[in-house]
């Protein structure tokens, strides 16, 4: 997507440097991560990046009307209300597949959007991890909004933290330490000094919420920075524990559990916009498509890709028991646009925003990326593959 840059990238790469890079993430928390980190991170010019930001835009206007939270309604878990919860969410995300234009260009495509949070600290270690280890431009950035590392995790801190005392604002998790993402907790905890917890630490005293810190005290919760996959907990019925989150209490949510659902697939068929492929709820449909093999099946409750049928037929669209629950989105077709030492690899650029409160809209403020050369973007599709797997977009500046 930057030839000069790219081509710049590959010839002065060597896997000493990439191994010292792996190092200093690994060192930076103590802690190796359990998925893969590429080889190389993503140089996007202004035009990809106008048209990102375009597209973003497109989006956001729908999630800020104010009817929105009543046209998400149904997205809630039906049973399964959590009070508290805040006029809009905290934390967005947007996928988009860089795609072929047909005009001999690059123009993105939805692929998911999110009201939960994602890897906003690892992100910011990765991309300054590249910038030491390969000698980058001072030129590109995966920061937004004229931020650097500092202002960003200055940013962070006023939306996550506010005013409370960090101790008493938890990052809360199921079994945090089993995680695949665990190391972005840690960079939470590094930076803005909030301690991690899982929900069986917490404990209530009527409504007021605690926990136990490493001296035997109790330590109140007053905010509550949600990691936890709401409809996932439902099932850990084996989990011991007096927090629940349909239960009144008095705690402040930094990404209330109900935004996971609002903004969702379930936001899809909203969104009209050319950024955004076609989307139908499956029950709406009078009829399936006749090119169905131009569409995916997804569940609107699952997470990280799990349940998604690529290659349809009729048949399995019939066999659907519960169809309300499941949206058929068009296709995309990812472009191998990297250049990489063997294959081209294709590549998915995540927006993250922070969205304060009492602002009229989010703000985008960081940025994550995937690089594939399978199928799909995920490890099972990339197993035995070089210069794919987790990354960053460097950014022309303006």
């Amino acid at each position: 997507m930057f030839k000069t840059l790219r081509q710049k990238y590959n010839a002065s790469f060597t896997q000493e440097k990439y191994q010292a890079f792996l190092n200093e993430i690994n060192q930076a928390y103590d802690h190796v991560p359990p998925f893969r980190v590429s080889e190389t991170p993503i140089f996007i010019s202004n035009d990809l990046k106008k048209q990102l930001f375009e597209a973003c835009d497109e989006i956001m206007d729908v999630i800020v009307q104010p009817d929105f939270r009543e046209r998400s309604q149904g997205a809630v878990l039906a049973g399964q209300i959590v009070p508290n919860e805040n006029e809009h969410t905290t934390f967005l995300q947007m996928d988009f597949g860089i795609c072929d234009d047909g005009k001999g260009g690059l123009i993105p495509q939805l692929i998911e959007v999110q009201g939960f949070p994602s890897l906003y600290f690892f992100q910011d270690l990765l991309a300054n991890a590249f910038q030491k280890h390969f000698d980058l431009p001072a030129t590109h950035s995966h920061l937004f909004q004229g931020l650097d590392s500092a202002g960003y995790m200055d940013h962070l801190r006023k939306v996550i933290v506010g005013n409370s005392n960090p101790e008493n604002v938890v990052l809360l998790e199921v079994e945090p330490e089993q995680q695949v993402t665990r190391i972005d907790f840690y960079g939470a905890r590094e930076h803005l000094g909030v301690p991690i917890k899982c929900v069986t630490d917490l404990k209530k005293e009527g409504k007021d919420v605690y926990y136990i810190n490493e001296k035997g005290q109790k330590i109140g919760v007053e905010k509550i920075m949600n990691r936890v996959i709401f409809d996932e907990l439902i099932k850990r019925d084996d989990l011991k524990r007096e927090f629940y989150f349909t239960e009144e209490a008095n705690v402040e949510w930094i990404g209330h559990p109900h935004w996971f659902f609002r903004i969702s697939k379930h936001t899809l068929p909203l969104i009209k916009s050319k950024y955004n492929p076609e989307s139908y709820f499956l029950n709406e449909l009078d009829e399936f498509p006749e090119d169905l093999h131009n569409y995916v099946l997804k569940p609107l409750y699952s997470f990280a890709g799990s349940g998604v049928i690529i290659n349809l037929n009729k048949y399995d669209l019939e066999s659907i028991k519960d169809p309300e629950n499941y949206i058929l989105q068009k296709k995309v077709s990812y472009s191998p646009v990297i250049q990489t030492p063997n294959m081209p690899a294709k590549c998915e650029i995540r927006m993250l925003m922070l969205w304060e409160k009492g602002a009229p809209r989010p703000v985008i403020v960081n940025n994550l990326a995937r690089l594939s050369k399978g199928e799909m973007i995920g490890v099972k599709y990339n197993k035995d593959k070089d210069w794919v797997g987790a990354s960053v977009g460097l950014f022309e500046r303006d």
